[in-house]
């Protein structure tokens, strides 16, 4: 279901939470798919177990840094691209989590602004 337009009244509580409930599940898709990634990446061109692999992948995505040294070329220019997508996947994942809230702020202001 899209966003509701300007001159439509504001979505039910019920249904705005199933929005936020299926935005939310994209959100958590995205992370799941980039740690996804980023474990497959460390396991497989870096040679990491895959604890370590999931180790260090969570904590690029989580925007700590890596825990193990890189030692081959393949893994380090994997670490480098994973760490920029990274960056640009958490903003895209909080954009898709505030975005239905962002819109039933800005629709509400809208509906009360035009009553007066």
């Amino acid at each position: 279901m899209p966003f509701e337009r300007r001159h439509e009244p504001l979505l039910p509580r019920h249904l705005f939470v199933r929005r936020f409930a299926r935005w939310s599940l994209a959100a958590f898709l995205v992370l799941a798919a980039s740690l996804a990634l980023g474990i497959c990446g460390y396991h497989f061109l870096e040679g990491l177990p895959w604890i370590d692999a999931l180790l260090d992948a969570s904590m690029i995505l989580g925007g700590m840094g890596p825990v193990d040294p890189i030692r081959t070329t393949a893994g380090k220019l994997f670490a480098s691209f994973y760490a920029l997508y990274s960056g640009l996947a958490i903003i895209g994942v909080f954009g898709l989590l505030i975005a239905p809230l962002v819109h039933r702020l800005f629709h509400r202001f809208h509906i009360e602004g035009s009553k007066h």
